[in-house]
């Protein structure tokens, strides 16, 4: 079983940034590709970005394209999303996702969560 524990959340204002991180245990990390998902007040969870166990492969949905980052530690078991030029739409909370399989469009098929991080961006 892999278990996942996010940080980094927060308040802060439009235009500014934040990075999040993702420690996993209790499973091999390079087995797994990682992702963050978000899901905002009477929304579905959506995708924001992905990365294949080595970074080799990264998805980014539309919207964060050019603002967010994802990138992965091997040594350290720690998946991060750099945000930047944060604005109000980009409120949610946001998930960390692993998976033995990449499907980064696909938020339902992912196999481990963690408890998610909040993350509020005043205008």
């Amino acid at each position: 079983q892999v278990q996942l524990v996010e940080s980094g959340g927060g308040l802060v204002q439009a235009g500014g940034s934040l990075r999040l991180s993702c420690a996993a245990s209790g499973g091999t990390f390079t087995n797994y590709a990682m992702a963050w998902f978000r899901q905002a007040p009477g929304e579905e969870r959506e995708s924001v970005a992905a990365t294949s166990w080595n970074g080799g492969l990264k998805y980014y949905t539309d919207s964060v394209k050019g603002r967010f980052t994802i990138s992965r530690d091997n040594a350290k078991n720690t998946v991060y999303l750099q945000m930047n030029s944060l604005n109000a739409e980009d409120t949610a909370v946001y998930f960390c996702a692993a998976d033995l399989r990449y499907r980064p469009d696909a938020p339902g098929l992912w196999g481990y969560w963690g408890q998610g991080t909040q993350v509020t961006v005043s205008s």
